[in-house]
Order: C-alpha cells, then structure tokens, then sequence
C-alpha cells in the first residue's frame, strides 16, 4: 500500500510539474520544436533542468543496494545504439514534433478537458499494438 501511495504522490507531483512547465502546451512544446522558425527556448530549462538533477543524483541513487519499494534496479542491459532504437526514436521524435505530446506530458494534459490528447492516446495504443503485432520479438526485448 505504502508503495503505491507514493507512486500516485510522484506522479501527482510529475504531472503539476509538467503543468507549471508548459510541458502539458501543444503551442510551447512545437514553438520549443521549431528551430527555424519562431523558436521558444524556454523549454530547454525544463529539459536541462530535468537532465541535470538525473545526472547528479542518479550517482547516488544507485549507490543504494536496492530501490526503497523494489528488491533491484531494473536498468536496461543493452547500451548499444542499434537500426531499432534509432528508428524508434526518430519516430518517437517525429510524433513528438507532429503532435507536441510524448507519453507523459500527454497523461496530465488530460485534466485540461480538450479531445487532442484523447486522440494522442489512443494513437499511442494503437502504434503499441502495431508494433507488439508486426515488429519482430527479437526487437522488442
């Protein structure tokens, strides 16, 4: 119970967080996008701001012999950039740019009431169902 409480609690906090950032702002996040024309840098803060406390304290997260709420640290085991990551970032990229939503800005911008994150979701569902189906198992482990 203690465990999924304070999952909610950081979301909570994730989700205000992306809020008060304008990470939840179609209009910001593609004005953040668009190099060439009228750019908005000022999500880079954001993202600098978020890159620079992972890289300070994930050091010593993994100092710990263990999460406080699991029995290990689940860290990816491949550190190669191979043809499925690239291509699965591009697109991540691309949808991102498109549509001025990724996976979690797009969760707490469903609290302002509009039907394009709807969409977005269910676009994602049906891209994650695509690729579950027709992509090879040995790309998605």
């Amino acid at each position: 119970m203690k465990k999924n409480l304070f999952a909610l609690l950081a979301g909570i906090a994730f989700g205000f967080g992306l809020a008060i950032s304008q990470m939840i702002n179609q209009k910001k996040v593609i004005g953040f996008l668009d190099l060439f024309g009228n750019w908005d840098p000022s999500l880079a803060l954001v993202m600098g701001g978020a890159v620079g406390v992972t890289a300070l304290l994930f050091r010593f997260v993994l100092r710990r012999p263990n999460p406080i709420f699991e029995d290990k640290f689940y860290i990816p085991e491949k550190n190669n950039i191979d043809a499925p990551l690239f291509i699965g970032s591009a697109l991540f990229g691309i949808g991102w740019g498109l549509a001025g939503f990724c996976p979690g800005p797009v969760f707490a911008s469903l609290s302002i009431g509009r039907i394009e994150p709807v969409l977005f979701i269910l676009a994602l569902v049906a891209g994650s169902l695509a690729a579950k189906y027709l992509v090879p198992a040995k790309y998605t482990r």
